[in-house]
């Protein structure tokens, strides 16, 4: 029988917990029995795991959304050049 670290097991427990997956799926994808994954969820289950995908979003929901004014303003100058060469025609 293998030995797995701590460290494992709750990497195992955040996937598990915050991939959307099936628990089935998750414990296939790491080699491990469905069965041994419910085990580490109930043992491993801090609040820390579970609120760390909602630190997660908050901090790529930031990134979306200085990226999306970055895209307005890249299109506001995109449409002001437009404007202009478009009235330098003869």
């Amino acid at each position: 029988m293998m030995k797995h670290s701590d460290e494992f097991k709750r990497e195992a427990v955040r996937i598990a917990l915050t991939s959307g997956l099936s628990r089935e799926r998750v414990a296939k994808d790491l080699g491990i029995g469905k069965s041994t994954l419910g085990k580490w969820i109930s043992q491993y289950r801090p609040a820390d795991l579970v609120s760390a995908p909602q630190a997660d979003l908050a901090r790529e929901n930031e990134r979306l959304r200085l990226e999306n004014r970055v895209l307005k303003e890249e299109r506001d100058i995109l449409k002001k050049a437009t404007q202009f060469f478009a009235s330098q025609r003869p």
